[in-house]
């Protein structure tokens, strides 16, 4: 009896080591003017957030001077709180000088490995003014892809960057494939219908992502339009918005680390 209670006991452990470790928790997240204008003591505070995840997929990286340092210090910064973390950095977008930037991955090195360092989806850059970038990603021997994606602001069509990137990712060879980004459209508009169409489900909805620059009655959200899609191979554990405002009266304070709050997906590969 005890021989067999032990054998349970180490087959719980066993499979909750595994189970834990196979889980993946990504974030995806426009930090505005992500370079030389943040403070160390903001970039601390953007690393306590994002301290308990594996990946940190990030959005407006500035691309001239500041933006590449900006993304190592808070490498640097994540490493001292008790993990061993790695990054890149994308090229620069092949956009105008008013609006090009770079995305950049940070992962932690434990268990999440790369192969190569990733690139920004040269066909698709006369059709998105900010090309996203895409990485390879491996759980052991499992590959996984993220997209990384900005798209042009609501006034100025970014439906018809959707619609390019909807047929790239349908089209591409990368089965278990993500997309993280602020596509400044609603995730409930239909021109996501084709991507929902193919298989791919959203981490959130009706989860407003933008902060407003004033609160109104404890209402400091304004839009839903950051988030993170996932194709069929994916199996989403918990989807959310990380809210670290939480408060009016930490609102001022909280628009100089971003005007986005992240979007938070757990999940395992099928």
């Amino acid at each position: 009896m005890l021989k067999n209670l032990l054998f349970i006991f180490l087959a719980l452990l066993h499979f909750n080591f595994y189970s834990q470790k196979d889980n993946i928790k990504l974030v995806s997240w426009n930090i505005r003017d992500f370079g030389q204008t943040k403070s160390s003591e903001e970039l601390d505070e953007i690393a306590e957030i994002v301290r308990d995840v594996d990946i940190i997929a990030i959005q407006e990286v500035v691309a001239g001077y500041g933006g590449a340092q900006a993304v190592a210090k808070l490498t640097d910064m994540l490493n001292r709180k008790g993990n061993n973390w790695d990054y890149v950095i994308s090229n620069p977008t092949n956009s105008s000088k008013y609006v090009t930037e770079r995305y950049a991955f940070i992962w932690k090195t434990k268990h999440i490995k790369i192969k190569n360092r990733g690139g920004l989806v040269a066909e698709l850059d006369s059709q998105i003014d900010r090309e996203p970038f895409l990485l390879d990603f491996y759980l052991g021997k499992r590959k996984f892809s993220i997209l990384n994606f900005h798209s042009r602001p609501f006034n100025k069509d970014p439906e018809s960057e959707i619609r390019a990137l909807t047929k790239f990712v349908t089209n591409t060879a990368n089965t278990t494939l993500i997309l993280a980004g602020d596509f400044n459209v609603d995730e409930k508009e239909a021109v996501f219908s084709e991507l929902k169409r193919k298989g791919f489900a959203a981490a959130v909805s009706n989860q407003k992502t933008t902060l407003k620059r004033t609160c109104d009655q404890n209402d400091y959200l304004n839009y839903a339009i950051d988030n993170i899609f996932y194709s069929k191979e994916v199996y989403k554990l918990e989807g959310r918005v990380i809210d670290f405002v939480k408060f009016c009266e930490s609102l001022e304070k909280a628009r100089k680390i971003s005007d986005h709050l992240p979007i938070f997906l757990k999940f395992s590969l099928r």
